[in-house]
């Protein structure tokens, strides 16, 4: 079971990913998706993330950042460049990026 990212008091930044893929994972799509995993939970500034994707393809990736800066860096960083042109080209039908501060955020658990 997947858990929902704990992240501290706002204001802080989010990141929304919402991706349609070509379903093509025989160009090595899910070794990526865990190599950007691993190196974005080692990124100065990164919180956490949530993800998920239902049986067409469509996804959504929300990862929450210190500040505008800490995403910055994650952009331009080698591999994740590298990742970023690679779904161009081979595993997005198409995407959109959209950058956002939070200003108040709840939770609810049972």
């Amino acid at each position: 079971m997947s858990e929902i990212a704990k992240t501290p008091e706002p204001p802080y930044y989010v990141t929304i990913f919402a991706n349609q893929r070509t379903l093509d994972d025989e160009l090595g799509y899910q070794e990526m998706a865990a190599r950007m995993n691993e190196l974005a939970m080692q990124q100065p500034g990164f919180l956490g993330a949530d993800s998920a994707r239902d049986g067409d393809g469509f996804g959504i990736t929300v990862s929450y950042w210190r500040d505008e800066g800490s995403i910055q860096n994650w952009r331009e960083r080698g591999e994740h460049a590298e990742a970023q042109q690679r779904g161009k080209h081979n595993w997005y039908a198409e995407f959109s990026v959209r950058i956002a501060r939070v200003e108040r955020a709840y939770d609810f658990k049972k």
